[in-house]
């Protein structure tokens, strides 16, 4: 009781701080470049919270914390267009939003998705608002009872939604996430160093691939391919002036699903390390879970939207709670944001215990500034809107190389490195051969996602747990057994057993019709092929690092039993068995008037121009080129969409401080930027 009467006067003096014209407007400003931010797929708000970072040092607190807390809140709300217009992931948060946003998207329902979307957004901004005010006082103990056995619990739990996402093919699901898990351990590992499928001669992937990538190859790329093959728009016939009412009435009937994915996310953001990458699809796995009728997900169903969207808002409340508490980010826009708050002002305010004690009047500032932001956020989405779901009803052959621009140049950005774009090339590929077979991509960005996490939390774990147990058994049971690894134990294994029932039920890449038993097959034999060689190559590191080839070895053997299994099943099988799904073999893309590897070798021209001459001038060859020969406009009008374009990602570029890749004509001639 005490500590909520010393809370009052702070509350009071946070509105007092808040409600001044110009902290409103720096507010207003911190949300209408996270919206611009939020729409620009891949981008996200560690790039906005980068842009801003130079403009806080000496700033006046309340100013810099309303702009830097206005453009976080709203990155999750924006990053709906890219997903449910284009089918492309906005954030690593907005990825299952893709799932039943999209197909709405292409049935007319653009914008009764995005008035469902935005009414959750907000609701789940609110939302995590509010529980932040309370785990100012009462998180202390919680945040602190999570030890790294309750962190990997969690992140099993993760990997425990791959059940539910699985798709009719259950073992399928298994094998993909294991991929993803296998992918991941690319690279240097971070416990004893050492090189697992990578080498010094190729210094780029020693370092792994990035999430930006992966999220855009996976999903992006297909879904890209896929419209520029039918050669029409993305909604045909599309009412996008109707639906708005809908979207929020289909809000408002899910309104308990929308306030339990915003428990989720606040939950899952309080726990560092996890946050926007892992909520929505817990998010979605809940969704699948508590709904009756499970058929249309993946198809267009509205609680696939409102439930990852009300966990996406409700977490960034959660990850200010670690946040501001201990001074542990949450997430990397978190962290961005302690290095932020340290260049306000004078350099007196420093995230932490310190600041509750001695600055809680701007701590429950930022609370309100990030409810505050969340309403002005949705306003502006839902005014912008329709101008923005118009492009749904746009000839996509005119959108797409548009489309391949920003996601070059997005993917480009997580690591300024030609390798980037090479990585989102192979990617691409993977994620358009697993969407062709039905083999659940999100499955694979799941295990992807959390691979990290369950290979550091295991190794840290065992360390300690070692020692433990030389203490006394008891001493190693407890610390493995705490009541929270139980709970979330328990969790666990109800989420699987849930799952596996009902994951015959999902089509996780839609109606895919089957095809003959070659094609699968060959698919199916090229990723054991690099399974085992994953498997081999771990094994061949010294048994002194045991914790850099224990996680890759476990891990691909299971997926390498998991694809034994599928090819006996496969054997046995005729080809009418939905195993042998085919999108080639019958559907839209089997009938579309343009192939799959002409089409894809447009974006494979575009990388490899820039190689050779740099990004922008072998943009304009490729927009020029594009729009002349494969959408047949005009030379005239090809020039001009194609100036408009490269002017606008210029502009972009330069907003952001951001450079575009160099080719080998750039090493050999000093150009003026931004062809240089």
């Amino acid at each position: 009781m005490d500590a909520f009467l010393t809370a009052l006067p702070a509350l009071g003096d946070a509105f007092g701080l808040i409600l001044q014209p110009v902290v409103l407007g720096y507010l207003l400003l911190g949300v209408v470049m996270g919206l611009c931010i939020g729409v620009f797929p891949g981008l996200g708000g560690i790039a906005g919270l980068s842009l801003l970072l130079p403009f806080m040092f000496g700033m006046e607190p309340i100013l810099g914390l309303a702009l830097m807390i206005g453009m976080v809140a709203v990155v999750p709300t924006s990053d709906t267009f890219a997903s449910v217009l284009m089918g492309i992931p906005g954030s690593s948060a907005s990825q299952a939003t893709v799932l039943d946003g999209f197909p709405m998207a292409k049935k007319g329902e653009a914008a009764r998705a995005m008035s469902a979307a935005f009414a959750a957004s907000l609701f789940g901004g609110l939302m995590g608002a509010a529980f932040l005010t309370v785990f100012i006082l009462v998180a202390r103990p919680i945040v602190l009872s999570f030890g790294l056995p309750e962190m990997l619990m969690m992140t099993i739990l993760g990997l425990s939604m791959v059940a539910i996402l699985a798709g009719r093919v259950a073992i399928k699901g298994v094998a993909a996430a294991g991929l993803g898990l296998v992918v991941v351990t690319v690279g240097a590992a971070d416990a004893g160093g050492s090189l697992r499928m990578a080498t010094y001669d190729i210094p780029y992937i020693v370092d792994g691939f990035q999430l930006v990538i992966v999220g855009l190859g996976i999903f992006a790329i297909p879904e890209i391919v896929s419209l520029l093959r039918q050669d029409r728009a993305i909604a045909e016939n599309a009412k996008l002036g109707a639906g708005w009412f809908d979207g929020v009435r289909d809000w408002w009937l899910n309104k308990w699903l929308s306030l339990r994915c915003a428990i989720i996310g606040v939950i899952v953001g309080v726990i560092p390390g996890l946050g926007g990458s892992v909520v929505d699809w817990i998010a979605y796995g809940h969704t699948v879970q508590t709904t009756k009728d499970k058929s249309n997900f993946g198809k267009g169903e509205v609680r696939g939207v409102i439930g990852p969207e009300s966990s996406n808002n409700a977490k960034e409340g959660g990850g200010l709670v670690p946040t501001l508490l201990f001074g542990i980010p949450g997430s990397g826009s978190m962290a961005i944001f302690i290095g932020a708050v340290a260049l306000l002002g004078s350099g007196s305010i420093e995230v932490g215990p310190g600041m509750l004690k001695n600055n809680l009047d701007m701590t429950y500032a930022i609370v309100w500034l990030l409810a505050l932001a969340n309403v002005l956020g949705t306003l502006i989405c839902i005014a912008a809107s329709g101008g923005i779901a118009r492009l749904t009803t746009i000839r996509f052959t005119l959108i797409a190389p548009f489309l391949f621009m920003l996601i070059a140049f997005a993917a480009f950005q997580s690591g300024q490195n030609f390798g980037d774009l090479v990585a989102l090339f192979g990617f691409g590929l993977i994620g358009i051969l697993l969407r062709r077979f039905d083999w659940s991509r999100p499955a694979f960005l799941i295990g992807f996602v959390l691979s990290n996490p369950v290979e550091k939390f295991t190794n840290q774990a065992f360390q300690i747990a070692s020692f433990r147990f030389r203490e006394s058994t008891e001493a190693g049971l407890d610390y493995i057994f705490s009541p929270i690894v139980i709970v979330l134990l328990v969790i666990t294994v109800v989420s699987v057993v849930l799952g596996v029932r009902q994951a015959s039920n999902i089509m996780a890449e839609g109606d895919v019709k089957t095809g003959s038993k070659r094609a699968p097959l060959i698919f199916l034999f090229a990723i054991m092929a690099y399974l085992i060689a994953s498997y081999w190559n771990a094994s061949l590191i010294n048994d002194r690092l045991i914790g850099d080839k224990i996680i890759p070895m476990v891990i691909a053997g299971i997926s390498i039993a998991g694809c034994l299994v599928l090819l006996v099943q496969m054997m046995m099988k005729p080809e009418t068995d939905m195993i042998f799904a085919d999108r080639e073999a019958y559907g839209e893309d089997a009938t579309a008037p343009h192939g799959l590897w002409g089409t894809l070798a447009w974006f494979a021209g575009l990388l490899a121009l820039s190689g050779l001459l740099g990004f922008i001038i072998a943009l304009a060859i490729f927009l020029v080129t594009f729009l002349r020969v494969r959408a047949r406009l005009s030379f005239t009008r090809s020039v001009l969409y194609s100036a408009i374009g490269i002017a606008f990602i210029c502009f972009v570029a330069s907003l952001l401080n951001r450079d575009f890749p160099p080719g080998i004509l750039q090493d050999l001639v000093t150009l003026p930027w931004p062809l240089g």
